[in-house]
């Protein structure tokens, strides 16, 4: 159980981080379109078509690794006043009776549009550079198998927690800002 968690939060990581560099892309992308745009009134047709596709695919593929990390949106006001094994009851409960399955219906709706996209070779329409998106509606597929893999890794986790009452450390690459102003604030106040 312990081997699967670290595996698909290796593989959720890997895929956040690599993906990560699109930011980079887009803005060197989104620059040299305002560049072109403002200063040479020489707009590109394919600048709106590759920001939705590389913000699109950073979106849908850091989805795993946000999961892996806890940083999707909850009910924190209420949730973190629970000890850690009711926690983990109500998570493993909406992870089977919603998660899995909004999953599931993602991969399989995204099987369809995909395969549907890569038999007539689909380009965007919404500009006339007519830029590919059958690779971009694979996307959709990836990311649902992404987040099932981290989602069976989750389901691992609350049953430890269940037992032990404590959960599994997330990996240590982040960290939310609320708890790094309490650490700052109490080494304010320690010294």
């Amino acid at each position: 159980m312990i081997r699967y968690i670290r595996f698909a939060d290796s593989v959720s990581a890997w895929f956040g981080k690599t993906f990560g560099w699109l930011i980079i892309l887009m803005t060197f992308g989104m620059s040299y379109e305002v560049l072109v745009r403002y200063l040479f009134n020489a707009p590109t047709p394919w600048a709106l078509d590759i920001s939705f596709i590389m913000y699109g695919t950073l979106f849908m593929l850091g989805g795993a690794y946000t999961l892996s990390r806890g940083g999707h949106v909850r009910g924190d006001f209420v949730y973190r006043t629970w000890e850690p094994r009711k926690q983990a009851f109500v998570d493993l409960i909406l992870y089977v009776l919603f998660f899995f399955p909004g999953m599931l219906a993602l991969v399989f709706a995204g099987w369809k549009y995909a395969s549907r996209s890569w038999s007539y070779g689909e380009v965007s329409v919404n500009s006339p550079a007519g830029i590919p998106i059958y690779q971009f509606k694979t996307v959709i597929v990836v990311a649902g198998i992404l987040m099932i893999i981290q989602g069976i890794a989750q389901v691992f986790r609350c049953i430890h927690c269940m037992k032990t009452n404590t959960w599994l450390p997330a990996g240590d690459d982040v960290e939310e800002t609320e708890q790094l102003l309490m650490k700052k604030a109490a080494e304010g106040q320690s010294n």
